[in-house]
Parts: C-alpha cells; sequence; structure tokens
C-alpha cells in the first residue's frame, strides 16, 4: 500500500462512519424492528401514578410564568402533579415570580449559591414525591396532552425512562439555524427506531421521565444526565423508550454561536459520560444495546476529530489527483459558506444553502473541540441554560 491509498483512506474514513451510523445503522435498525416490534402500552393506567415535575432555573424571569402556566395546563390529575422549580441562585426575580404559584401546587427550591443543574437535582431528591420523576427545562412547551402518554408508558415494568419527542420550532429571527430543525426531526425518528428494537442510548433533556428509584444519586456531577439516566437504567435491567404522542416544542437557538457553544458543552459532557459507562459498549454483555451503543454515540462521534486529518490529507492528494482537487474546493467553498452564517449578526435571515453549511461547520468544529476538552479532562458543573427564542 502506497502513500496515496493511505491518504485516501484517510480521506473516505469520515464519509464511512458518517455512512454507517446516519444510514446504514436506521436501515438496520428498521430491518430489526420487523421481526421483533416492542410496542408501548396504548390503554391508561386503572390509577394515575403520582409524579414530581422538575424544572431546573437560573435567571429565567423572562420566561417561567410561561413555564408554569403551560405545566398546569398540562392533561393530568393536579392532585397527583407536584412542580418543583429548582432555583440556582437565581438573581432576577425568578424566585418571586414561582412563589406566586405556592397554592397552585409549585414549589420552589432555591440555591443560595450556584452549584449547576447536577447540584440541583440532588438536592431536590428529599423533595420529590411519587413514583416518577418528569425532567424538563424552562424554555420549552410540552404541549397539553403529551405528559400521559409519557407517563403510560411506565404501565410496562420493563420500562425505566420514557423520552419525550422534540419537535425544533423557530421563527424568521432564528434562520440561521435552521439546520437544527431537520437533525433533531431525524434523532427522533431514529429513537423511535430504537424503542421498537430494544431501548434508547440517550434521552432528550427537555423532557422526559424515569422511576425515582432510578433517579439522580447514581450519576455525578459534571456528567450529560439525560445521556446517563438512559445508559444507569440499561445497567440496572431497565429499558429506556422514546414515545412519539408526548411531544414538546424545542425553540431553536438563535444563533449558530450559541449553538456552537451549547454543542461543545454537551458533546463534552457526552464523551465523559460514554467512557465513565464504557462498559456497556460490549454487546456480548449488553447484546444489541451495546452495538446500539456504538452505532448511535460513538461512530457519530469519531467523524469530528477523523474530518480535520481528511481535510489534511486532501491537500498533498490535490498535487496528484484531481478527484482530491475537487473534493478540497468543494470544502473550501462550504467552510467559506458556513464561515459566513457563523459571523452572521444574530438575527439575520440566511440563505437555505448557506445556513445549512453553517449548521454542519459549526457542528464539525464544535465536536472537534469537545473532544480536545474531553481528552485534556477539561469539565465544569456549573450549568449554562441555553438562552432560546420564546
Amino acid at each position: 500500500m502506497n502513500a496515496v491509498d493511505v491518504g485516501w483512506g484517510v480521506v473516505l474514513l469520515p464519509g464511512v462512519l458518517y455512512g454507517y451510523a446516519y444510514l446504514c445503522y436506521p436501515a438496520l435498525l428498521w430491518l430489526a424492528g420487523r421481526f421483533r416490534h416492542r410496542s408501548l402500552p396504548a390503554s391508561d393506567p386503572a390509577q394515575w401514578p403520582q409524579i414530581t415535575v422538575v424544572v431546573p432555573a437560573y435567571n429565567e424571569a423572562a420566561s417561567i410564568r410561561r413555564t408554569i402556566e403551560s405545566l398546569l395546563d398540562l392533561d393530568y390529575p393536579a392532585e397527583l402533579r407536584h412542580i418543583l422549580v429548582i432555583s440556582d441562585a437565581s438573581t432576577d426575580g425568578t424566585d418571586d415570580i414561582v412563589r406566586e404559584y405556592a397554592a397552585r401546587g409549585v414549589q420552589l427550591l432555591r440555591q443560595e449559591q450556584r452549584g449547576g443543574k447536577d447540584a440541583g437535582e440532588i438536592a431536590a431528591l428529599p423533595h420529590l414525591r411519587g413514583e416518577i420523576v418528569v425532567n424538563t427545562d424552562a424554555t420549552i412547551r410540552i404541549l397539553p396532552d403529551s405528559l400521559k402518554p409519557l407517563i403510560r408508558a411506565f404501565e410496562e415494568p420493563s420500562v425505566g425512562l420514557a423520552s419525550g419527542r422534540d419537535v425544533s420550532v423557530g421563527s424568521v429571527n432564528v434562520e440561521a439555524n435552521r439546520g437544527e430543525s431537520g437533525y433533531v426531526g431525524y434523532e427522533m425518528w431514529v429513537r423511535s427506531l430504537e424503542t421498537r428494537v430494544n431501548s434508547i442510548v440517550g434521552a432528550s433533556g427537555c423532557f422526559y421521565a424515569i422511576r425515582r428509584s432510578l433517579h439522580g444519586s447514581q450519576i455525578p456531577p459534571g456528567y450529560s444526565r439525560d445521556f446517563a439516566s438512559a445508559l444507569v437504567v440499561r445497567e440496572q435491567g431497565f429499558r429506556a423508550v422514546s414515545v412519539d404522542q408526548a411531544v414538546c416544542l424545542v425553540p431553536r437557538t438563535a444563533s449558530l454561536q450559541r449553538e456552537f457553544r451549547r454543542k461543545v458543552r454537551t458533546m463534552t459532557r457526552g464523551l465523559r459520560t460514554l467512557w465513565l459507562k464504557r462498559r456497556l459498549l460490549n454487546p456480548f454483555r449488553y447484546g444489541s444495546f451495546g452495538w446500539m451503543l456504538w452505532s448511535h454515540k460513538l461512530v457519530r462521534w469519531l467523524v469530528f476529530p477523523a474530518a480535520p486529518l481528511a481535510l489534511a490529507a486532501l491537500v498533498p492528494l490535490s498535487l496528484v489527483s484531481i478527484p482530491a482537487r475537487v473534493l478540497l474546493a468543494g470544502a473550501g467553498v462550504g467552510i467559506g459558506l458556513g464561515t459566513v452564517a457563523m459571523r452572521s449578526p444574530e438575527g439575520r435571515p440566511l440563505p437555505r444553502v448557506v445556513a445549512l453549511c453553517g449548521f454542519v461547520l459549526a457542528s464539525h468544529v464544535a465536536g472537534f473541540v469537545a473532544w480536545a476538552k474531553a481528552l485534556g479532562g477539561e469539565s465544569s458543573s456549573i450549568w449554562e441554560p441555553t438562552r432560546r427564542t420564546a
């Protein structure tokens, strides 16, 4: 094998990883689901369980009132629904707004010093009521008829976690990040396929429910709790499932700069979480779940360190190969358009091609930075909520 062959192998590696993770893996899931289709309970329980809805908040005065009102409007027996808002030392009046709803079953748990979302959820453990804990976010909207389908999934004894279906929404003011909507829709489709076969490998941090006995204390601070929760559930012999009828509307981040920072933070934590729970990657012990964890998470994330290596390999290849020159020119155009999108002022409408290039570039650069941070041992337990449009 000569140097040119090695160079083309490096160039083609990201494409192979992409093709397997985003095309072959869902196709294999669909095929497996034709032979083993695990359905979720369709009928309501005789008695709905007591639940606690947990809402972490840091300086959310602009949105917390709408959030609480939407939670109170959910179709669920009021006497069985406890809403717990965890204020991470908010300073903008968030706490005063939450206290207005005390008579309607909304409890405020204030942290006097900022400790992050992880510390808040651990502090909330003694305040939880009932059998099921529902985790949500202060800036998303759960549709009124979405909570019961999520809780109904627990009628199946093997289910330890149920995740909602995110729908990414936005307006003309967030069109620079419109690529996020397509990706979120694809991700929800894959989770639906995984549910039919076995278990999803990560929950939606915006809206998921978990059995109280599996919640919280088994996940150290500084890790991705929605991802880790699905892994803990599998370790304990339960399934994590995605419920298509449990819809929540997730506003897109207002700019690619914000989306970039969010992706760096979430992927860094995700990589650290995967390393913490790396034994679950063993398909000989964990069966199809191990294969799904490899396919859905690790193979996808390996694209990000592979892509810059491929770009670097194209440079010498372009000196001797016309196809390499074409690929290098195409990559240059894509990077250029992506850079324009990433530098675009917040709220500025962009052509669809430019916005898509920006989303892809932001994702790849964020993934590379996340690998560097994770391998360098960098972590932060202080929570910075994603600021989204209303």
